[in-house]
């Protein structure tokens, strides 16, 4: 880059109204591509907006206490070891219980939260021998002592439901959004914003819409969409380069939508190997495994996708700024040179995150000694392939599509001129922004100012450490 040309920060020069028109056409353009589509978005939304109407579920949750019944949570104290009949409600029927006798149970001495004195939890065999139970654990069990008949049937007074994992889990969210706030600072935090946002989408309009039995492919593409304009605007600020991974975005949310579509009915994804899936079966004739499926299909690559495209934007923008005088072909071939990159490490996040998921599964279906290509094509494990696929190709193709149309973007609105700058040198290139004037926002290519080249005079230098 010559030391004739700058940028537009404090003490350069400004735009020519040349390059000012010429930003002007381009935004013009890409809002009149997503103002439309957009509308047409949430036009769509509200049609298919459902009602939260449960009429027709017949679902008996797990977590309903019958009558004398109540969840208690409590610490444990100690853990013995002992007879089976020892937590039993010591009535007729559990000393005929011949079966029982001589069992081994795990014991935890438990005082209740809502205090009292503690009581005896019997602890699942499951978990005692997969997790086991310790003294200081908080313990989530059902408290049958006052149930009716419970006595007379031997049951046990007081059963293990769960663990109490609610201090772990803020500790972990409160350290996460200190570590993204204080890196990524006010952009990091909008980002948590927004996906706080995108949950609420998922919650209120898509996971109702499955259960009330609408389409699909639709509910996925438009709820998906509507996620996207929302993070992506919110947390990278209205501007081309955020338009333009939007652009790419909406491509391949596309190209995954189709091929979910398709690969949910050629490979007949019917999601029997799933318990939970039979349960939502069994429960309205509305909801149709498939459709949640190819949800589900869409949705898991949302992440990733919003990452290549706005990263292969940034990319374009910050290779610009470099060298302003490349060609649109030589802009090209640079980006793609990191889009392919990020496409090796991607396929690698994608393949691998499933596979964590999956482990217990991968872990039995190599117990079993099946062949790889009976396994890989099993009802257990068929989605997940067919998952890491669908998303890995939308995601490849999505980032030349992104780096073609950022390059024209640029190109466009970033027309080199010739004139004084503040410091005596030649004009800078136009930065590239939908507000005229605003300093391009740098994301994953490269920190702020770290393509920018060394400021001249004092001047220069204290606007470098305002930057």
């Amino acid at each position: 880059m010559g030391a004739g040309h700058s940028h537009t920060p404090e003490g350069h020069s400004d735009p020519t109204p040349l390059a000012l028109a010429a930003r002007k056409k381009a935004n013009l353009i890409l809002a009149a591509i997503l103002i439309p589509l957009t509308l047409l978005t949430l036009v769509a939304m509200a049609l298919l907006w459902p009602s939260g109407s449960k009429e027709g579920i017949t679902l008996a949750s797990p977590y309903a206490a019958a009558p004398g019944v109540t969840f208690d949570t409590g610490k444990i104290q100690r853990v013995v070891t002992g007879s089976c009949m020892d937590g039993t409600q010591q009535g007729q029927a559990a000393v005929d219980a011949a079966p029982q006798q001589g069992a081994e149970c795990t014991f935890a001495f438990t005082d209740p939260d809502k205090g009292g004195n503690p009581v005896k939890v019997v602890i699942n065999p499951d978990v005692a021998k997969s997790h086991g139970v310790k003294p200081g654990d908080n313990i989530r069990y059902l408290n049958l002592s006052k149930a009716p008949g419970a006595a007379a049937q031997g049951t046990p007074a007081y059963v293990f439901v769960d663990f109490v994992r609610t201090m772990p889990i803020i500790f972990l969210a409160v350290l996460y959004a200190v570590v993204v706030i204080a890196v990524a600072r006010w952009r990091g935090l909008r980002a948590l914003i927004g996906l706080v946002g995108a949950y609420g989408v998922l919650v209120s309009f898509m996971l109702p819409g499955l259960v009330e039995g609408k389409p699909p492919l639709l509910l996925a593409l438009v709820g998906s969409t509507v996620i996207m304009i929302g993070v992506l605007y919110f947390a990278h600020g209205f501007s081309a380069r955020t338009s333009t991974a939007l652009l790419g975005t909406m491509f391949g949310l596309a190209i995954t939508a189709l091929l979910a579509a398709w690969a949910t009915d050629a490979a007949n994804l019917a999601g029997v190997g799933s318990h939970d899936s039979a349960t939502l079966a069994n429960i309205s004739d509305n909801i149709s495994i498939s459709g949640i499926i190819l949800c589900g299909l869409i949705i898991s690559g949302l992440g990733v996708l919003n990452d290549v495209t706005i990263t292969q934007s940034s990319a374009v923008w910050e290779l610009w700024e470099l060298a302003p005088e490349t060609s649109a072909r030589q802009l090209f071939t640079s980006a793609m040179r990191i889009g392919r990159d990020h496409i090796a490490s991607t396929v690698y996040t994608i393949a691998f995150a499933y596979a964590g998921a999956a482990l217990p599964v991968l872990i039995l279906v190599m117990l079993y000694e099946r062949p790889l290509g009976d396994a890989l094509t099993s009802a257990e494990l068929s989605e997940e392939v067919i998952r890491t696929l669908v998303g890995s190709v939308g995601l490849v193709l999505a980032i030349p599509v992104t780096t073609l149309i950022a390059v024209l973007v640029v190109k466009a609105t970033g027309m080199t001129t010739r004139g004084r700058g503040a410091a005596g040198g030649e004009a800078a290139p136009a930065v590239t922004a939908v507000d005229a004037g605003a300093r391009p926002q740098v994301d994953a290519v490269a920190p702020a100012g770290a393509f920018e080249p060394a400021p001249a005079g004092r001047r220069g230098r204290r606007a470098a450490v305002r930057d």
